[in-house]
């Protein structure tokens, strides 16, 4: 396996604590996403937020994980999990 293509994928506190509040069956979800940017970042319903050019979003059914990119380091900064509401952007 060819570990240098993939990404560390890092949680701040405040997706953590959301995350550990979902329901199980999205949290699952949520939980194949993140693996899933592990391996590519830019894989699955990603896209830039509007005005923010250094931070995406990645859709997991009604949930929405916000997060930057550090390429340096290979590394994904997950900011926010998010349920989507009419608020959410």
């Amino acid at each position: 396996m060819n570990t240098s293509a993939s990404w560390t994928v890092i949680l701040a506190g405040p997706a953590r604590k959301v995350l550990k509040r979902i329901p199980t069956s999205d949290r699952d979800r949520i939980h194949a996403a993140l693996a899933e940017m592990g391996a590519d970042p830019f894989r699955g319903d990603v896209k830039y937020l509007e005005g923010r050019k250094d931070t995406l979003r990645r859709r997991a059914g009604n949930w929405r994980i916000f997060f930057r990119l550090v390429q340096e380091q290979r590394h994904i900064l997950v900011s926010a999990i998010e349920r989507r509401t009419s608020t959410t952007y």
